[in-house]
């Protein structure tokens, strides 16, 4: 049995945008936010998703971006990457609604470090 030559039909297309602006350049941009402040930034998304390490850092020089299981898993461990990927889906409401959470929790944050110290 041989391999059809043809078998894939549905090719990408270079330089491809969603919302002006290339996928696999903004996974990359949210990548460096998320990881750059680690040592081995690539090991470790490696080692979050499973991935092969010449396809992540091809993720981080925005040669290629993740297929969707891969996607998924960075969306799991990267709040960087679930925020890109919402703002590109163009889901712009569900990154306000993470925000608002996100300061809520800050706030109380302050409020608890206040209360310690009118305590003392």
């Amino acid at each position: 049995m041989s391999f059809a030559k043809n078998d894939r039909t549905n090719r990408s297309i270079p330089g491809k945008t969603l919302n002006s602006e290339r996928f696999s350049d903004a996974i990359a941009r949210a990548l460096h936010r998320e990881f750059d402040h680690t040592h081995a930034a690539v090991k470790t998304v490696v080692a979050l998703t499973g991935a092969n390490e010449r396809a992540v850092r091809n993720w981080f020089d925005a040669k290629n971006g993740p297929n969707g299981e891969f996607l998924i898993a960075l969306c799991r461990h990267s709040d960087q990457v679930l925020e890109t990927f919402l703002l590109l889906a163009g889901r712009t409401e569900h990154v306000k609604a993470k925000k608002v959470v996100e300061a809520k929790q800050k706030l109380r944050e302050i409020l608890a470090l206040v209360s310690e110290l009118e305590v003392d």
